[in-house]
């Protein structure tokens, strides 16, 4: 079996990092939608408003997910790169994989976030039509 370098597991700390903040700007702009949305059902309680305050909760929780899931391989990507240091082989091995599917579980669940958001634009261009 090929051991580690400690660059490996280096090359997933950056791209998380990137992730990770796409995910927070994510986060904080639907934010900013539910807290206007919100103000506006207040005034209005029309069902779609309704509807897309719904959709919205489930992106949030989404999201927090994508977060969690990222972090975790964050953070076994580091005690990945530990373990390289202290020539710990077969444990840097195991989380390094354990990094790299949780950060194939965030994109996953990246992708069916992306679904519902697309989902809610339609909900919009079928009340205009």
């Amino acid at each position: 079996m090929n051991h580690l370098n400690i660059t490996t597991p280096a090359l997933l700390f950056s791209a998380i990092s990137l992730i990770l903040l796409a995910y927070t700007n994510r986060f904080l702009s639907y934010a900013q939608v539910v807290r206007s949305l919100y103000a506006e059902y207040k005034q209005n309680k029309d069902v779609l408003i309704k509807n897309q305050i719904n959709n919205l909760r489930k992106r949030l929780s989404l999201i927090r997910l994508m977060q969690l899931t990222g972090v975790i391989s964050l953070f076994l990507s580091m005690a990945s790169m530990l373990f390289v240091f202290f020539k710990l082989d077969s444990l840097a091995t195991i989380t390094f994989i354990l990094a790299l599917v949780s950060m194939i579980l965030s994109l996953l669940i990246s992708i069916r976030e992306i679904q519902i958001s697309i989902d809610a634009l339609d909900m919009h261009l079928n009340d205009m039509e």
